[in-house]
């Protein structure tokens, strides 16, 4: 399949959703790594194998029209659902049955009730308060969230390039590339209010704005997929369930600023990721929609992986810049910024995972809806990755000013064995903890830095009565400590000085003498 110009993309996407519509069921089995880690491709693999044996027309990927066309059931691998307490789970269409904790030994009851038939396995749906919700968007999970940038994870083929055509992908890039010019796609981004989702919250299109003007036959574009904070998987879980989504915002970018090439920087402990990533790359790349002369357009836009060790420190722009050019991964002083010195000095813009999948969706919704929702100065949603001590850990995508409250009792379905709720920690190692206080709090940008807390990349770890605060912050402590890069002494030495003391007073050694030195 090779798309040279705009009637081909608008044809393949025809032919794809054809192709769709002639699964008369299509089976999601969650590729995400926690489902993977519970054992969600043996079962795959044996829904497959059971489904044949009884005869039933399977098709597995609609790549190389592999189905013909043929009725038939499709099984995919898809991303992450986001249930990750209930995993492994799958979902079923078109019914949207949604089944939770899924063992091989369930396929045999799976294929003969709910593939070869029209049944519910009743035992395998989600129950809150003796009401069963055999229906994914009426679990209370699910229906007290926006799902935005997570909307395709979960609901297409993971690893399909022409599923992720039939479903509008690439229609954004098309827009921009046939019917917009550079100064009007990075005013869509302004206009939509768009703040960086890596933890500073910066304007987005303030940053295009920047790269854009400098003078310069090179540009770089990069993905920030480190994810470095504790208990954080938000952007891995996009790059497992909706790649594409990542390398057509960056390829919009790309034609935006004048920029010939991209980066995405992954942190190596996130395999199928990475797996997934270059899948996504050379699927996109046998399409046309990387590489030379981009669907006729004489645009020229392609994207390489860089694999992080693990650092933390190189989530920080500058570090990561460093890091992807071969060098150690220390922050470089700013200015200048790398909006003017950035990849190998030359203008460089950087936006995490979560940044980059708000774009193909502000062009196909335009940006006054991507505006309209949110909070004043917070627009569009948010993901988080709820865990610690709440009933229904996973990914939660709500929008901004949703509280605390919604978060954790609505969508997290309370606080286990009910036990009080005590604090919040968000923002990560750089953040802070909310205690029950502030349980009304809107969440955005402004109100958990006024709370004393901060975004951060979307981490949300809930703590109960039985949770000790000192040992959370010596649990940081020791992650900062141990994490430093050494290049600055406040943070090298200050940190190994703190950890001392909190070291210390958890031995039951502490005085108050303890607590002025650690405010010092």
């Amino acid at each position: 399949m090779k798309i040279t110009n705009r009637a081909e993309l608008i044809k393949c996407r025809e032919d794809a959703l054809a192709l769709l519509k002639s699964q008369t069921k299509k089976i999601y089995v969650c590729g995400g790594t926690g489902c993977v880690a519970g054992g969600s491709m043996e079962i795959y693999e044996e829904l497959k194998r059971i489904a044949e044996e009884k005869g039933l027309a399977c098709q597995i990927s609609i790549e190389e029209d592999a189905c013909g066309g043929e009725e038939g059931i499709g099984f995919k691998k898809s991303g992450c659902h986001g249930f990750c307490e209930m995993g492994p789970v799958l979902r079923i269409e078109p019914a949207k049955l949604f089944y939770l904790k899924v063992k091989p030994e369930d396929c045999e009851e799976i294929v003969a009730k709910s593939i070869a038939g029209d049944e519910v396995v009743d035992r395998l749906i989600y129950s809150r308060d003796d009401i069963k919700y055999p229906v994914q968007e009426e679990i209370p999970f699910y229906k007290h969230q926006t799902r935005i940038v997570l909307e395709d994870c979960g609901q297409i083929d993971a690893e399909s390039v022409r599923e992720y055509i039939a479903y509008g992908g690439y229609s954004s890039l098309e827009k921009c590339l046939f019917d917009m010019n550079r100064d009007d796609i990075v005013k869509t981004i302004s206009d939509s209010n768009l703040r960086g989702r890596g933890g500073g919250g910066f304007p987005a299109g303030r940053k295009w704005t920047q790269v854009k003007a400098q003078k310069s036959d090179i540009k770089y574009v990069v993905c920030n997929g480190d994810e470095g904070d504790p208990g954080a998987f938000m952007d891995r879980s996009i790059l497992e369930g909706d790649p594409h989504s990542i390398l057509e915002a960056m390829a919009i970018g790309g034609y935006a600023i004048g920029a010939h090439h991209g980066f995405i920087y992954v942190r190596a402990e996130y395999p199928i990721a990475v797996g997934r990533l270059e899948v996504a790359i050379a699927q996109a790349r046998e399409a046309g929609l990387l590489g030379k002369d981009i669907m006729g357009t004489g645009f020229d836009f392609d994207v390489d992986i860089r694999l992080g060790a693990g650092a933390f420190v190189c989530g920080e722009e500058t570090a990561l810049l460093t890091s992807v050019e071969g060098k150690r991964g220390e922050p470089r002083p700013r200015p200048p910024f790398p909006a003017e010195k950035g990849l190998w000095n030359v203008p460089t813009f950087v936006n995490n995972v979560e940044t980059l999948a708000n774009i193909p969706v502000i062009f196909t919704e335009g940006a006054e809806a991507f505006a309209s929702v949110g909070t004043a100065g917070s627009k569009g949603t948010k993901v988080f990755a709820m865990a610690g001590k709440v009933n229904n850990i996973g990914l939660v995508e709500v929008p901004m000013g949703t509280t605390l409250r919604e978060m954790i009792y609505d969508i997290g379905g309370g606080i286990p064995d009910g036990k009080a709720f005590k604090a919040a920690q968000t923002g990560g190692p750089s953040g802070g903890c909310l205690p029950a206080s502030a349980l009304d709090t809107e969440i955005d940008f402004d109100t958990l830095v006024a709370a004393g807390s901060m975004m951060g990349s979307g981490g949300l770890i809930v703590l109960d009565e039985t949770t000790c605060m000192v040992d959370i912050a010596k649990f940081y402590l020791e992650f900062t400590q141990d994490e430093s890069c050494g290049k600055c002494p406040p943070c090298r030495i200050g940190t190994k000085r703190m950890l001392e003391i909190l070291d210390k007073i958890t031995r039951g050694e502490g005085t108050m003498e303890d607590i002025d030195n650690l405010e010092t």
